[in-house]
């Protein structure tokens, strides 16, 4: 092969690749909850395909999903295989955007309105549950085509998406009320914060309520869970000092918060509100973290 024949084919790989990285990256995002390792495997997966000779493979969206959950498995396999991963709670990487809503680039990862509770559920799933699930319920993949890559067969296969949807079903990680509606409670939420309104705070919570926040390996692998409406109203108390700097936002889809002090982020806030109340609020304060989000999307 010629210099420029081979010039020419890594111009048409590329060109081919370009046009099936939403899809991949959103597949990598539901399995990892990270963006910048969801990032990293979608790369190395166009490594993969650079190399390879595809010439006779009929699907090619297929075989790429295929290659980047493949990726997605040992990455989770790994992570799991690691003590500090397993110490406390850590976030999914947040999507922030403006009131406006996401940008395309976002709405093409939360096209099934993946929220930060639903990737909290997920992270407890067993990595071959997790890509079952994913795959077959979210992307529409066959159990038959799944099983290759968790090395089970098909039924076995099935039997693990059945597994993680009854999990999913039963923590309800979803919002079930229009976003301006979320946003009603959410806005009461943080008025009784900044006032201080315990009692008032307090109403706004479903009474299983949970938070959970995230502080990053800066604290030593500190992370904060709450559970109950007493205890998750005291627990965002804790953030009453900056309340006066949070700005409303969307987060994965849903009504949320990024909470400044001065003018750098402190926290992302994602809340689930589920008959009128919130039942859920993920916190990332992570400084590290939070470093890697473009915040300047809250101005558009």
């Amino acid at each position: 092969m010629t210099d420029s024949s081979r010039e020419l084919r890594d111009i048409q790989l590329a060109a081919t690749f370009e046009s099936e990285r939403p899809h991949l990256r959103a597949v990598a995002y539901r399995m990892l909850g990270s963006v910048t390792e969801a990032d990293d495997v979608v790369q190395d997966g166009w490594l993969r395909y650079r190399r390879a000779d595809t010439s006779k493979v009929e699907n090619l969206t297929g075989w790429l999903t295929t290659v980047v959950a493949r990726l997605c498995l040992d990455a989770l396999r790994t992570r799991r295989s690691r003590k500090e991963d397993l110490m406390g709670f850590r976030s999914p990487d947040p999507l922030v955007s403006g009131t406006g809503g996401p940008d395309p680039e976002q709405q093409a990862l939360l096209a099934d309105a993946v929220g930060l509770a639903m990737l909290v559920v997920l992270d407890r799933l067993t990595p071959p549950e997790r890509l079952s699930f994913v795959l077959h319920d979210v992307f529409g993949v066959p159990f038959d085509e799944i099983a290759p890559i968790v090395d089970r067969t098909p039924e076995a296969t099935r039997k693990l998406a059945s597994r993680a949807r009854l999990r999913v079903r039963g923590a309800r990680p979803q919002s079930d009320v229009p976003m301006a509606r979320q946003r009603k409670v959410v806005d009461a939420f943080l008025a009784a914060a900044r006032a201080g309104d315990f009692s008032t705070l307090v109403a706004t919570l479903d009474p299983e309520a949970v938070v959970r926040a995230d502080y990053g390996r800066t604290l030593g692998s500190a992370s904060l869970e709450a559970h109950g409406a007493q205890q998750v109203a005291e627990s965002s108390l804790l953030f009453r000092r900056f309340a006066p700097g949070a700005r409303p936002a969307i987060v994965n889809g849903a009504a949320g918060l990024v909470v400044f002090a001065g003018d750098k982020p402190y926290a992302v806030l994602g809340f689930t509100v589920r008959d009128e109340v919130i039942v859920e609020i993920d916190i990332l304060a992570d400084p590290q973290r939070l470093a890697l989000i473009d915040f300047t999307v809250l101005d558009s």
